[in-house]
Order: structure tokens, then sequence, then C-alpha cells
């Protein structure tokens, strides 16, 4: 089993996403987040922005993107892709678990 098909953690604040049929995993590693915020802005402004139903997609896909444990195959395209084939409710899940950790960190 690959890093990308493992279960999600959610006590380490893993998520999973189903991009391209198949599940993966999103890890809010230090490394992950960094490049998020380097791309997006501070992160507690993200979460603060979400919150407020102000996060924009672009925003959304890029923290998933960044987060990928495994991006073999794919692209930033697909993981855009992949949430609007999920709908932003369904969205809204895996991004609660990364924000969570984003917020609370590794209980």
């Amino acid at each position: 089993m690959s890093e990308a098909e493992r279960t999600a953690n959610r006590w380490r604040g893993e998520a999973s996403l189903m991009i391209c049929g198949r599940e993966r995993l999103l890890r809010p590693s230090f490394a992950a987040l960094i490049a998020a915020e380097d791309e997006l802005g501070p992160l507690l402004a993200l979460v603060e922005r979400a919150s407020a139903g102000q996060l924009r997609l672009s925003e959304l896909a890029g923290l998933f993107w960044h987060c990928l444990a495994e991006r073999e195959g794919l692209t930033r395209a697909l993981v855009g892709d992949a949430v609007i084939e999920a709908g932003l409710a369904a969205a809204s899940a895996p991004l609660r678990v990364l924000l969570g950790q984003i917020l609370q960190g590794a209980g």
C-alpha cells in the first residue's frame, strides 16, 4: 500500500480526498503547511476566511495540493477537478480536519 493509499489518521490531522477515483491522503505536515502559507498567506487568516465563508476555491485546492502525501501522477488541476466533482459540501469535511490541525495541532 502506498503512502497515498494509507487510511487517514484523524488524530494526526490527516484527511482524505477522492482524486481520479482513488482516496488520496492529505497530511498537514510542517513542510506542507509552510508551502501552503508561502502561497496562500498566513494560515490563521486562511482559517478566518474559511470560518467566514470567504475561502476561495483556489485556496481550498491549494491547501489540498500542498497537503497531498503523494503527488505522483497528479496535477493541481486534477485536485481542483476533484473538489468540484465532490462538491463543496463534501470537500468541506477534509478541509475541517486540516483547519482543525492548523488551529489545535496534534492532540
